[in-house]
């Protein structure tokens, strides 16, 4: 067999005519030949290189119209052309036949000239197709690897501010780390939640973990005097202290009218950055939201965030045993945090502790 040449399979349940096809055939192509249907789709099945499929309608068993319909429904087979011969010549002969899946419908007797041009014709095509597959394919792994490329600088690029926030007060990079990665976890715990089903998708838990990093991008502009005070703030102190969340809203708002526009990580990461600092029973800030006002994504950041404190080393407090944050928070229960959410949260906090120790604090490695 000459593997340069197409392959082309002959079914024809008579001899004669697989005999005329072949000698007909044999000069431009390789030939393989059947009898029947089921005989035709186990040479399919054996020999990927067929490229063509002349197949007659009036079989015994299983007809023309039923071995076309088999190769059409698998996979493996169903880019093959396959042309029909036959002498059912009647319009809703060939518009059946067309219908489930054939390129081309030829009458017999079939004229050479035609018959060599209708082959020639179809496996043209079929390696046209082929090719701009090819071509697709190649397009499809360079965007995606382009794609890739523009996720990662994103990624970085959201990680430097985020940790310049962080840094600015006194905080590790691994603040962030474990802050988004408790959100994760949380946010994968209530996503059965019959409250939070409908958003808690797992492309919007994608997005909720890349945008809590910014929660704190708000600080850049609070004073240094402020932030790096080694003690409990004053009253006119924590006024100030607590324009960081308007002003972590406002600087994603600036992106977003920049872009013209918004989209889901940035509504994530506005939310999170302006309202992870209100309080169930209204009594946080900026704007007092209260329950359900509250963003989602600021309810999930509130118990990320404030565990995380807890449990951290500050200029101003030592870092409070895993149990005794358990203790502190429970007591925020329907004031400070959605009740479900921190219900969801004493359900895993083992997992909280967990990621509090895999990305610990490096003064705290022994």
């Amino acid at each position: 067999m000459d593997k340069t040449r197409p392959t082309i399979l002959i079914v024809d349940d008579t001899p004669d005519n697989i005999m005329l096809l072949s000698s007909l055939l044999k000069e431009q192509y390789n030939t393989k030949v059947a009898t029947n249907g089921a005989t035709a789709l186990q040479i399919l099945q054996n020999t990927p290189e067929v490229d063509m499929v002349l197949l007659d309608v009036m079989m015994p068993e299983m007809d023309g119209y039923e071995v076309c319909r088999c190769i059409k429904a698998d996979p493996r087979t169903s880019d093959i052309p396959v042309l029909f011969l036959t002498a059912k010549s009647q319009p809703e002969d060939e518009a059946r036949g067309l219908g489930i899946g054939a390129v081309d419908y030829l009458i017999k007797p079939v004229s050479p000239p035609i018959l060599f041009a209708r082959v020639s014709t179809h496996l043209t095509l079929r390696e046209a197709r082929k090719v701009l597959a090819d071509q697709n394919r190649n397009l499809e792994a360079l965007v995606a690897e382009r794609t890739s490329q523009i996720m990662r600088v994103q990624d970085a690029t959201i990680m430097a501010m985020a940790t310049m926030a962080e840094t600015r007060d006194n905080e590790t990079g691994n603040h962030i780390r474990r802050t988004q990665n408790y959100v994760k976890a949380l946010a994968e715990k209530l996503k059965g939640h019959p409250r939070f089903a409908d958003e808690l998708t797992d492309e919007n838990i994608h997005l909720l973990y890349k945008s809590a990093p910014l929660h704190d991008i708000g600080k850049v502009g609070i004073p240094d005097r402020i932030l790096h005070k080694p003690g409990p703030l004053d009253r006119d102190e924590f006024e100030i202290m607590k324009l960081h969340a308007e002003y972590g809203g406002d600087t994603i708002r600036q992106v977003e009218k920049h872009l013209g526009g918004t989209n889901s990580f940035l509504t994530y990461a506005r939310e999170i950055a302006q309202s992870h600092q209100e309080k169930w029973d209204g009594s946080g800030y900026p704007q007092n939201l209260c329950g359900d006002a509250i963003p989602l994504s600021a309810r999930l950041m509130a118990i990320a965030d404030v565990y995380d404190a807890l449990i951290s080393k500050r200029v101003y407090k030592p870092a409070y045993s895993h149990e005794e944050a358990l203790g502190i928070m429970r007591k925020g229960r329907a004031t400070h945090f959605d009740p479900d959410m921190l219900d969801a949260f004493f359900e895993i906090e083992a997992r909280f502790a967990q990621i509090a120790q895999e990305f610990r604090d490096a003064e705290e490695e022994v």
